[in-house]
């Protein structure tokens, strides 16, 4: 006979172990953010966005853009981080954990900027497996150099890899360029972008206005013969300044113009081919500030998602966005991934 004490004790226990059971889970889903999306052309899709660069805020960047996706087009969005272990805290400059990559498993797009990552074999290998099955890819700025994996079963995503299976590593063979050189000055001349012939009419420029493709990053340069299977889409401009309005800078470096945003074909080591989008702009304060920029990158998500690309995608900030200036150990402190979760 069960007594109403024992009845309680047993019902106690019960809970405690299905609380001890869901910890580990709950732990887990604090190491990322999850936007589940819904009703829209995107339902049914997901996006893993990848931040973890040291300098551009791609860790306020790529949670307001999973926001829009999410809330304005209805994509399912998990937002990946660079975390410290030890805290549980965003630390952009920790080099060495993303917790969460499991997710490409189910993605049907990876949107990446980070920036000369060394991730463990553990968290390589389902960005490996995404990429060797020519899965599409969105490049923002400094995804280029994505990696910095010296030995290693994944040593060949380095950016500076030499061997002659995938030399340039991901960069330049999954996005079409791997860290070349700054071309304009960093931090103190910003990029206007111009259409491209072969942008002309593209879908990704769907109410995108020639001239109005802002960031407040400079121009990275990158090399024509890395770009020769690529159709360029966007050419950079080096402004003379850092704002919007400011005058085009007036010497050689901008005759001719440097793409700052292609499309191409890509193969891992196996598998089929798959697409990429690479743009070399890149900052949560540009993307605060353009709405052209944004609606450049979700046009081309629904374009490599082959998607009926929008007339005119709403990309207008979702909820409060409070961005940082770019800048090596410039990151707010203290954040976690649940801070960017929607209300």
């Amino acid at each position: 006979m069960i007594t109403s004490w024992n009845r309680g004790k047993t019902l106690a226990g019960l809970f405690a172990a299905a609380l001890l059971a869901a910890a580990p889970a709950l732990a887990e889903d604090r190491e990322y953010v999850v936007y589940e999306g819904g009703k829209g052309p995107g339902e049914g899709k997901h996006i893993v966005l990848i931040s973890g660069d040291d300098e551009y805020r791609s860790e306020e960047l790529l949670p307001q853009l999973g926001k829009i996706l999410s809330e304005r087009h209805g994509f399912k969005c998990t937002v990946l981080f660079p975390i410290d272990p030890e805290t549980g805290e965003i630390v952009p400059d920790h080099q060495t954990n993303i917790p969460g990559t499991h997710h490409l498993n189910t993605a049907d797009l990876m949107i990446i900027m980070t920036r000369f990552r060394n991730l463990p074999n553990t968290q390589m290998a389902p960005i490996d497996a995404y990429v060797n099955a020519g899965k599409p890819v969105i490049g923002l700025r400094t995804a280029t150099h994505a990696f910095n994996i010296s030995d290693g079963p994944y040593e060949h995503y380095s950016w500076n890899y030499g061997g002659d299976n995938w030399p340039g590593g991901f960069g330049q063979q999954v996005l079409g360029e791997t860290w070349v050189n700054h071309h304009g000055v960093n931090s103190q001349e910003a990029t206007r972008g111009r259409i491209a012939e072969d942008g002309d009419e593209h879908p990704i420029f769907n109410s995108v206005e020639d001239d109005a493709v802002y960031c407040t990053t400079n121009v990275y340069e990158v090399r024509e013969s890395n770009l020769e299977d690529a159709s360029i889409l966007l050419l950079g401009q080096i402004l003379e300044g850092m704002d919007q309005d400011d005058a085009v800078a007036d010497d050689e470096r901008n005759e001719p113009l440097m793409p700052v945003a292609w499309l191409r074909e890509y193969r891992g080591l196996g598998g089929p081919t798959g697409q990429a989008f690479t743009t070399t702009m890149g900052s949560s304060r540009g993307f605060e500030a353009s709405e052209d920029f944004r609606r450049m990158i979700v046009n081309a998500a629904y374009y490599l998602l082959d998607l009926d690309v929008p007339d005119s995608a709403d990309v207008d900030i979702v909820g409060e966005y409070e961005t940082l200036p770019f800048a090596f150990d410039g990151y707010a402190e203290g954040v976690r991934p649940i801070d960017h979760a929607m209300d």
